[in-house]
């Protein structure tokens, strides 16, 4: 049996559902926010054995060879905020106790994907395979800074939080092209570090989707709109032009090793292409999307994840 962990939101999750439909796959889907409506069972306090009966129908982990951690949601709590908080903190405890059960059964174990969110590390992974990484200084140390774009063209991007959430509307922060700092922006520069790069001149973005062995690449033509060319997210377009991409074997072989060395099966890379055809690595998602990848090229990484999920290998 196959488990899911996500949340009621989460369409991308529809599209690994249907595949397991087709093939005639036994799963449970578990939307995180009904957890607290659930009944739990570990008998000897084993954690192998827990059972779920609940929203989800009936969960035993004994019974799971292959596990996705998607998107979990929040738990929906009712009552009081010191009992709310309470209550959400033992089920939290169910859940770290279902996650470390479950390892070696994920596609991307959360405890992997937690570690494999450290970009520097990512960054560090990717040099050490053997993919080019643009020029990089992690400070918010104002005169470093002024130091760094003094060698040339830069961009800045948040080295974790790309949300800002004031609690109404939020804001996002993209990548965004530093041409100059001013004296005045030192104060507001020093609060928090941020990732500084030099600026790749690009013919395109390229997301490329690892799926154990299996590697999907996709050339997203960024440079048509000037809203994009720094990064493709902004002004959410949706007649950017896409296709696929035959990597050449170093790039392929290099993004399958950081996926490795980041203790991943799965991950959205982000690479640019830049004016000579060479690539250079940006991050590696342990979560990212792809199901919009799948509906502009046709690439077939629903089907690759169901053969990962269903294969019942460990790592």
């Amino acid at each position: 049996m196959i488990l899911i962990v996500t949340n009621k939101r989460d369409v991308t999750t529809d599209f690994v559902v249907m595949e397991m439909r087709r093939r005639g796959l036994p799963f449970v889907r578990l939307n995180t926010e009904d957890l607290p409506q659930h009944q739990v069972a570990m008998i000897d306090g084993d954690p192998s054995e827990l059972t779920l009966t609940g929203a989800c129908g009936s969960l035993r982990l004994s019974d799971v060879t292959g596990a996705y951690y998607r998107r979990p949601g929040s738990f929906e709590v009712a009552g009081s905020a010191p009992v709310s908080e309470y209550v959400v903190a033992e089920w939290s405890a169910v859940l770290r106790s279902l996650w470390n059960a479950l390892e070696g059964r994920w596609l991307n174990s959360p405890f992997s994907i937690l570690r494999a969110e450290d970009k520097p590390r990512q960054l560090a992974a990717a040099r050490r395979v053997g993919l080019r990484i643009p020029g990089t200084l992690v400070t918010n140390d104002f005169a470093l800074a002024r130091d760094f774009l003094s060698g040339g063209p830069m961009v800045a991007k948040p080295l974790r939080h790309a949300l800002i959430d004031d609690g109404e509307v939020g804001s996002v922060i993209f990548t965004n092209r530093v041409e100059r700092l001013h004296d005045a922006d030192a104060e507001g520069f020093g609060r928090a570090p941020m990732i500084l790069q030099r600026e790749i001149v690009k013919r395109a973005d390229v997301r490329v989707v690892v799926v154990g062995g299996a590697v999907f690449a996709t050339r997203i033509l960024s440079q048509a709109y000037d809203e994009t060319q720094v990064d493709w997210r902004r002004g959410v377009r949706q007649d950017l032009d896409h296709e696929p991409l035959g990597l050449p074997p170093d790039i392929v072989s290099g993004c399958l090793a950081v996926t490795r060395d980041l203790g991943l099966r799965f991950a959205a890379i982000d690479l640019v292409e830049d004016g000579q055809g060479a690539f250079w690595f940006l991050e590696a998602n342990p979560n990212g999307q792809w199901a919009w990848i799948e509906q502009k090229t046709g690439a077939r990484i629903t089907s690759a994840i169901v053969d990962v999920l269903a294969s019942k290998a460990r790592v």
